[in-house]
């Protein structure tokens, strides 16, 4: 096989990138974690640490792969809804507005008590069922589509004359609070305000509906009666209209790729993007994901494809939670999944990058705009002396400093697969 013939994996473990934390001695999660497959990479490779959008810019897995995949997400973004609508099979037309879900607890008081609905993993089929059977007429002529995802989240399309994406979120981000009126956002052109509000008062009719079907729903009774939270509210959030993205093999001299992804935001994105998005028996989204499956399942993608990237989305779970040892575990899980492909993939012409997405911290809770480690390794990589991967180690790579979208250019150069600038 030729130089120019060269293949390109990418390994995200989702939210994996953080900051120290006191009960580890002052180490990060990945600092903590058992990883001797990362640091294997890091080792003969080369590392650096990367900003996905910008340094200090809190990023969505929706625009950090974006800029991962060689799409400016400040010029390309349009919101969160359609990726995650297109991800669960919901077809999008020009003047649809579609959100982000979650499912989630509300008390006697309406005040919410878990954002996740104690990441329900079953009979959300059931829930979704109920409520379009509950707007089955539309709401003030507008059509309802609604579709459930992996765990607590779910997907919202509104189809119908006179509507606007610039309107607020319903979840409000905390808990112990109500949900949030949706309204027109306040970067909403003074021409689309009436569809804004429109908008915002449909979703607001959507929301209370949905919590009337959901509050006796039988799946919510039995949760009950289990004495777990019952999924009783449903909180948009990150509208957004349809977005033209110029498909990826274009982009990228003809890449042929592929993404293997857990959750249906990348996977919408990959759609857009016209990657072929491939789903892995056993992938689930949560901390009991088979990684052992999705390295199995790069291994044999990357047979086929010139590209391939697969993003383990459990280490952002333990961030979210602030549970440093449950992320600790879902590091390891993303570090044996590339020891699998250490032993199976032939670097002789492959660049593999392991990284991640955006940091998740544990002491926050939340996405934060700190870089994340990223270590480089294989065909054409000009190995530095980092020996470890961690945010730390990272720093002193010899690829120093980099954002999300140099990420694909370096991959491509160390391949041979990308064309001269200037004569």
């Amino acid at each position: 096989m030729t130089h120019s013939e060269g293949k390109i994996v990418m390994v995200l473990g989702d939210g994996m990138g953080g900051r120290d934390v006191p009960s580890l001695g002052g180490r990060t999660t990945i600092e903590a974690a058992h990883t001797p497959a990362l640091d294997t990479v890091a080792r003969l490779g080369a590392s650096a640490l990367m900003y996905l959008a910008r340094p200090g810019q809190p990023v969505g897995s929706d625009t950090a792969h974006m800029a991962l995949l060689g799409y400016d997400p400040f010029q390309y973004y349009r919101g969160r809804g359609p990726f995650e609508a297109a991800g669960v099979g919901l077809s999008m037309q020009p003047g649809d507005v579609a959100f982000r879900c979650n499912f989630a607890t509300v008390d006697e008081k309406d005040l919410i008590t878990d954002r996740r609905a104690g990441r329900i993993k079953s009979g959300t089929d059931q829930l979704a069922a109920a409520i379009m059977e509950a707007c089955r007429e539309g709401i003030e002529g507008v059509q309802v589509f609604f579709k459930e995802s992996v765990e607590h989240r779910a997907a919202l399309v509104l189809r119908g004359e006179g509507l606007d994406y610039h309107v607020t979120d319903v979840d409000p981000h905390e808990e112990n609070v109500p949900w949030a009126q949706c309204q027109p956002a306040l970067n909403c052109p003074p021409e689309a305000l009436p569809r804004a509000e429109r908008t915002a008062r449909i979703v607001n009719e959507f929301v209370v509906r949905a919590h009337e079907v959901l509050e006796n729903h039988p799946v919510n009774v039995s949760r009950k009666a289990e004495g777990q939270p019952p999924a009783n509210a449903v909180l948009p959030r990150g509208a957004g209209e349809a977005v033209e993205l110029a498909p990826f093999s274009s982009r990228h001299d003809g890449l042929r790729g592929a993404m293997i992804v857990e959750v249906d935001l990348v996977r919408g994105l990959g759609y857009y993007a016209a990657l072929d998005v491939l789903d892995v028996e056993g992938a689930t989204g949560g901390r009991d994901t088979d990684e052992m499956a999705i390295a199995r399942a790069v291994a044999e993608a990357w047979k086929n494809y010139d590209f391939v990237l697969c993003n383990i989305k459990a280490p952002d779970l333990g961030g979210h939670d602030h549970d440093p040892h449950q992320k600790i575990q879902a590091v390891e899980k993303v570090d044996r999944a590339v020891a699998y492909l250490l032993d199976t993939l032939d670097f002789s012409h492959t660049a593999l990058m392991i990284g991640a997405d955006h940091c998740t911290p544990v002491t926050v809770g939340d996405h934060t705009g700190d870089a994340v480690p990223v270590a480089f390794y294989g065909c054409g990589v000009r190995t530095d002396l980092v020996d470890t991967y961690g945010e730390r180690a990272a720093a002193a790579g010899g690829v120093g400093q980099i954002s999300g979208g140099d990420a694909l250019v370096l991959l491509r150069n160390f391949v041979g697969r990308i064309s001269k600038f200037g004569a």
